[in-house]
């Protein structure tokens, strides 16, 4: 059997958010690691999470075939991390999300790969949202390609450079409200990428059964509101959460999809947050969960703070020493 310092891991996606923590995980159990993304020469930041060598970067565009196939060439692992919260252009839900997955699947079918595929909880073919529709269809097609795929969902992430806790942190800072859409009551459980990024790598390492869908959550069940209020108090900022109807929250969006930064808001990000983003009761039951693997996910209050102590307001707040 193959040592990890001889196996080849190719990572779409592997640029992003998650991709770099994966990227990281990957490279602490010394797997070789090739990170496919359109835009090489923009992933030079990747290089220092392993060791001289490890880590190389090669062009893919998961439009097109051609491109995911070389750059799956000799793989013994695919994984597939690319996805988009916003269609911009040619960067569709149904070209990256759906169609994109099958085209990676396909090619780590015909190299005879093992593939990590993941998608989010919320993948439904009814769900309200094009993403979570596009989520399902790429589930599909990957299962279609290689049954004995392992699909990863998981929930809200949060960690540093997150887009999600430091954007309401940052909008705290300069706006006397945070808005909570639909009021606030919508149920996520918010996971800490370097636990969904340790999945990934127990994936890789051949710890998940063979063809079945992992939901990766944190500790808690949290609404909207809550996490909010978590924000607040990290940040030691006093700011009022002001409910906005789902029906005016989606009429705004028609406008603030065109808005820059934290102030982006599309329509079919309004129609997600009508729907719970927790793990299954069937998930849990059959340990398909972080703690199914071995894993202790860590808490928003636990690992939030390390990051989020930046927003804090001026004066209130001296970083404790590590």
């Amino acid at each position: 059997m193959a040592s990890n310092l001889e196996t080849l891991v190719t990572v779409f996606g592997g640029s992003g958010f998650l991709g770099r923590n994966v990227v990281r995980a990957l490279a602490k159990r010394e797997y070789r690691i090739r990170v496919a993304v359109r835009r090489p020469e923009l992933a030079g930041h990747l290089q220092p999470l392993g060791r001289v060598g490890q880590v190389h970067a090669v062009q893919a565009n998961v439009r097109y075939p051609a491109s995911v196939e070389a750059a799956m060439r000799d793989s013994a692992v695919v994984i597939n991390l690319v996805g988009t919260l916003t269609e911009s252009g040619a960067q569709t839900f149904d070209s990256v999300q759906s169609k994109g997955a099958g085209t990676i699947a396909r090619a780590a079918a015909a190299a005879g790969a093992r593939m990590v595929h993941v998608s989010a909880i919320g993948a439904d073919e009814n769900a309200l949202s094009a993403y979570g529709r596009s989520k399902a269809a790429g589930e599909q097609a990957v299962l279609a390609a290689v049954p004995s795929a392992t699909i990863l969902r998981p929930s809200l992430l949060f960690g540093p450079e997150d887009q999600f806790t430091n954007r309401f942190a940052a909008l705290a800072r300069i706006s006397p409200f945070l808005p909570l859409i639909g009021g606030g009551v919508n149920r996520v459980q918010p996971a800490y990428v370097g636990d969904v990024a340790a999945a990934v790598a127990d994936a890789v390492d051949g710890k998940t059964a063979d063809g079945s869908i992992y939901e990766l959550g944190g500790p808690e069940v949290l609404t909207m509101r809550e996490i909010m209020e978590i924000i607040l108090e990290i940040t030691d900022r006093k700011r009022m959460l002001l409910s906005l109807p789902f029906g005016l929250a989606r009429f705004q969006a028609l406008f603030l999809q065109f808005a820059p930064g934290m102030l982006k808001l599309t329509p079919d990000q309004v129609a997600m947050l009508q729907s719970d983003n927790v793990v299954s009761d069937a998930a849990k039951a059959a340990r398909l969960t972080l703690e199914g693997l071995g894993i202790t996910p860590e808490s928003i209050e636990a690992i939030a703070p390390q990051y989020l102590w930046r927003f804090r307001a001026a004066g209130q707040f001296q970083r404790k020493s590590a």
